[in-house]
């Protein structure tokens, strides 16, 4: 799809996207969610053989975000270094150590030391087209991701859709999608 086309396309779905969402986070036990996606995550964490020392790359929720801080929290519990993203004046992204109180920035590529990526999103499709909020963020932050780092969504249950999102030459795939039920492969 072109850029322009795919631009389009995304820009008329995310109001649609971004009430449902607002409808599920409001209907969703979000202290329950926290817990359970920190379980999800560690165990993906052990499955991938990351262990203390090692990066995870992540990022702090927004209200009607699936929850991330009991992840966070739970992989700085277990030795794990969690970058989260600083937003840069043009939209990139920086990074700092998610520990750091004074948000002393990293530097853009420090993403390339993740083993994993934990990325927000509105929705995802089933060959790993993720939509976000329309920046471009993430988009450029993952060309900088080492090849070996598995990169997954995080969202609510029912945000996987079975019909292919629009998409462009810019647009990075995601591995899988990370939802309190567990992680669907791509």
């Amino acid at each position: 799809m072109t850029r322009d086309l795919a631009s389009n396309a995304k820009a008329a779905l995310r109001p649609s996207l971004l009430a449902a969402r607002r409808e599920t986070a409001s209907s969703r036990d979000r202290d329950a969610d926290d817990r359970a996606l920190a379980t999800q995550v560690l165990s993906v964490v052990t499955r991938l053989g990351l262990r203390e020392g090692d990066t995870v790359a992540a990022y702090e929720a927004l209200r009607t975000e699936p929850p991330t801080s009991a992840t966070i929290d739970t992989l700085v519990a277990h030795g794990i270094r969690v970058i989260v993203p600083i937003t840069l004046p043009d939209n990139d992204l920086d990074w700092c150590d998610a520990r750091d109180t004074h948000r002393m920035p990293l530097g853009p590529d420090t993403i390339s030391s993740a083993g994993l990526v934990l990325t927000p999103g509105l929705a995802v499709d089933l060959v790993g087209t993720r939509l976000g909020r329309g920046g471009g963020s993430y988009d450029r932050a993952l060309l900088r991701r080492s090849p070996d780092a598995r990169v997954l969504v995080v969202l609510h249950p029912g945000e996987i859709h079975p019909v292919r999102l629009p998409a462009d030459e810019l647009d990075q795939p995601v591995d899988g999608a990370l939802t309190v039920a567990g992680v669907t492969e791509f």
